[in-house]
């Protein structure tokens, strides 16, 4: 086979499986309308199951909802048997995958959530299968083709499990107002993490800030400086902003300076500034940009007023700590 058939095969499998995923739409009903509200209201945890690639599918949507704080886990059907099933409580819901609702191994599964009263959700594509005939809420998968040689191999059916799986933890997302404010406090960790931190998530404050009056002298400017370690001192006036002296204005001055003169006709007069909710990667741009290494943070109310208060500092060496890029 000659390799440019590569790609018309496999741009062949794509639109066969993106044509097939459009009938994901006939499950949007009143039974998906109960399960959005079943599993807002839930009072315990959102278990997911299923069996081999329904298994898969299952686990990822159990960590999607664990991942915008909905309290979840996966239960291997199979493994329930040796003891699993005492981790799911009344007030928890069940959610199970299985394409045709009739993989055995569910079985024990099923007669344990109804025994005890344990509210299942069913996804399958079979409606007289036994997974949806034991469920209290039915969400019928269409029939799809699948998008291999064969026609046997499960792929649009495990797509389009999948893309039912997010459609349920997204429209969860939009009803409890998730926010990447929220989605940073779940992923403090990794490139998603330092990709929504803010200038206030890492900027110094308090007695770490090297701020002085601004009628200073060059001699108490140095000590601060140095004490500090940013390379900057921040003038105040008032409590206000006023300006700013890098570690290089002090050192152009020093050949001329006398040990009390004042060094305020110096500073760089109203600094650049930035609001706390800033993403950090912006401000890494700006910095980059200016070709300055600290920033000055104000608050969001704060950045249009004359006088500024000053509530942090960024160096450019805490964004690259925290694997700002």
């Amino acid at each position: 086979m000659k390799k440019k058939n590569y790609l018309s095969l496999a741009r062949k499998s794509a639109d066969l499986q993106i044509q097939e995923l459009k009938k994901v739409k006939k499950v949007f009903n009143n039974s998906f309308i109960k399960a959005i509200d079943a599993i807002l209201n839930c009072k315990g945890k959102i278990i997911f199951a299923g069996i081999g690639k329904s298994g898969l599918i299952a686990r990822k949507i159990s960590a999607t909802f664990s991942s915008v704080g909905v309290p979840s886990f996966f239960c291997d059907p199979a493994q329930a048997l040796h003891g699993d099933m005492g981790q799911i409580e009344k007030k928890d819901i069940l959610i199970i995958f299985s394409y045709s609702g009739n993989t055995s191994e569910l079985n024990n599964m099923l007669r344990y959530a109804n025994r005890y009263g344990i509210k299942i959700i069913g996804i399958a594509s079979k409606p007289d299968s036994i997974l949806l005939k034991a469920s209290d809420i039915k969400l019928l998968l269409p029939k799809v083709k699948e998008s291999d040689l064969t026609g046997m191999v499960p792929t649009s059916s495990t797509s389009i499990a999948l893309l039912l799986g997010d459609c349920l933890a997204t429209t969860v997302m939009y009803q409890k107002k998730f926010s990447k404010e929220k989605f940073r406090i779940f992923h403090p960790g990794g490139n998603i993490g330092s990709s929504l931190l803010l200038a206030k998530d890492i900027m110094i404050s308090g007695k770490k800030m090297p701020i002085v009056n601004f009628k200073i002298n060059f001699k108490n400017a140095l000590k601060i400086m140095n004490q500090k370690k940013l390379g900057i001192i921040v003038m105040l006036k008032n409590k206000f902003i006023k300006g700013i002296l890098t570690d290089g204005d002090l050192r152009r001055e020093l050949k001329n300076y006398s040990a009390n003169d004042k060094l305020d006709k110096f500073m760089t007069k109203d600094p650049l500034v930035v609001n706390e909710n800033m993403p950090a990667t912006k401000a890494l741009a700006i910095m980059n940009e200016k070709k300055i290494t600290s920033l000055l943070i104000v608050s969001d109310k704060d950045l249009k007023k004359k006088n500024k208060t000053l509530k942090g500092i960024i160096h450019i060496h805490f964004l690259l700590q925290n694997g700002i890029k």
